[in-house]
């Protein structure tokens, strides 16, 4: 919780979603990111007198699935408006959007706190609406270019209540929607780029009051960190002016990533700003039960049906699950290596460890991975059977597989020479070896210093080029030592 001896912070967030349809939300022009600007245009997306917008029925199916993924309820009749008001990003002069009847109302996202808890996070609700073209500010020094190639583009808002106390809570908020638009496939949750974008309402409040202070909407933050730093900020900045008797006022602010601050833009609008209207040229949207039905068959598990899977089915700790879970596609290709070993917890480091740090330090994606979930399946049984070691497996025969990863598991054990010995008398050699080489330390351990053991361990792996038996080396190192 953000507060200090007299204050605490309240937000509540607004997200909007891009959408990752082919067309745009009331026309068919393509959505494609980085395309040269005012490409992807029409008389419709530009505003031209007489042209008439239409419904995307996958912008709508995709509204539906996310409401259901946040168990909201959804809307029956709904219809829309137009949000009036001049700015040069909107070539139209309004906005279509849904303000009297947003398709999703209600509902709730649960996100885990730093302590190990979870709190629920509120929906008021869920709406559908365009987007606008995109400034451009950095290619003329007098003035801005405008790009229009987004202005059309289906987007989905999600509204918070205002149950937010903290940064850390507002940024886990933002993790668990990026994962679930991503295992939705309805957004790539990128917002570097735009197509996940975040404000948010701030205020201060005394300790135990349950009235609100003025709101302070705080725009432009590219990343999860920025939405943050900018909300404790402003809870610093907005106390101070509170206990110093300075007056709030309701406002939007930008932060500035740089700095770490806010500043002014505008005062804040108001609903009667925008002139809204009912949009005379959509007609009334209606959704049926069936047609509800129909996409919660087409839905993939989400988050969190998964982790209640990974805790129960394959006894995982509830930590594993949530890293697990982070992507589709990792869990996905955890479950395909678990379709060929019942050593859960193994399949879980392995996937968690090796292969999503070649997943990273690729800029890859699981997809590209070159392993099958078999081959991870096996090492993990070689492993199990004492014919490897784990160092071994992870620092030689991985990186010779991801080589070769045609190459049979077990071929390449043999030809590079990787079987571990478990053999006594060969132990024995490395052993004194090593103890004949540090007298020293030797007298050191049994004075007391047990601590050693991982010393002497590490140099008897290395002389034996890691392929000594861990366990049965630890046994006779410690005998030896002990006599």
């Amino acid at each position: 919780m953000l507060k200090n001896d007299t204050h605490e912070v309240v937000v509540g967030l607004e997200i909007h979603a891009q959408l990752k349809t082919k067309s745009k939300a009331f026309c068919s022009d393509e959505v494609a990111f980085g395309a040269s600007p005012n490409t992807l245009v029409s008389p419709i997306s530009l505003g031209h007198p007489g042209t008439l917008p239409v419904h995307n029925k996958e912008a709508i199916n995709m509204a539906i699935m996310l409401g259901l993924a946040c168990d909201c309820n959804i809307r029956s009749y709904n219809s829309y408006s137009r949000k009036n008001y001049f700015y040069a990003d909107l070539p139209k002069g309004y906005q279509i959007t849904q303000l009297d009847t947003p398709i999703c109302y209600g509902g709730w996202v649960d996100i885990f706190l730093s302590d190990g808890t979870f709190k629920r996070i509120n929906l008021t609700r869920i709406h559908m609406e365009e987007d606008t073209g995109k400034g451009i500010h950095d290619l003329d020094i007098y003035n801005t270019l405008m790009d229009y190639n987004r202005a059309g583009t289906a987007l989905v808002e999600i509204v918070t209540e205002p149950d937010f106390r903290s940064g850390e809570e507002a940024y886990n908020f933002l993790s668990e929607v990026r994962k679930l638009v991503r295992y939705l496939g309805i957004c790539d949750g990128n917002m570097e780029e735009g197509s996940l974008r975040c404000d948010a309402n701030v205020s201060v409040r005394p300790l135990g009051s349950k009235d609100f202070g003025t709101k302070v909407e705080v725009k432009n933050m590219n990343s999860m960190s920025n939405v943050k730093k900018a909300i404790e900020f402003e809870f610093n900045r907005q106390s101070k002016m509170v206990l110093a008797g300075e007056e709030i006022f309701s406002e939007t602010r930008s932060f500035d990533a740089v700095k770490g601050t806010t500043f002014s833009m505008r005062s804040k609008e108001l609903v009667n700003d925008y002139r809204f209207f009912p949009e005379p040229d959509l007609p009334p949207l209606i959704i049926d039960q069936a047609w509800i039905d129909k996409l919660k068959e087409r839905m993939p598990a989400l988050p969190k049906e998964l982790i209640a899977r990974f805790t129960s089915e394959y006894s995982l700790g509830a930590y594993d699950a949530e890293i697990l879970t982070e992507q589709k596609e990792i869990a996905d290709y955890f479950i395909l290596v678990c379709d060929f070993s019942t050593n859960y917890k193994a399949v879980a480091n392995w996937v968690m460890g090796p292969v999503k740090g070649w997943v990273n330090s690729n800029a890859s994606s699981i997809e590209k991975f070159p392993l099958s979930p078999k081959a991870i399946a096996l090492i993990i049984e070689f492993i199990d059977e004492g014919v490897i070691n784990f160092s071994v497996a992870e620092q030689k025969l991985f990186p010779a597989l991801l080589l070769n990863p045609k190459q049979e598991v077990s071929q390449l054990i043999e030809k590079l020479n990787l079987k571990q010995t478990g053999d006594e008398d060969t132990l024995h050699q490395l052993i004194q070896e090593v103890l004949d080489e540090n007298p020293n330390k030797v007298q050191e351990y049994k004075a007391g210093k047990t601590g050693l053991i991982g010393m002497f361990m590490g140099q008897i792996m290395k002389k034996s080029g890691g392929k000594a038996d861990p366990k049965k080396t630890k046994n006779l190192l410690v005998k030896l030592l002990d006599n």
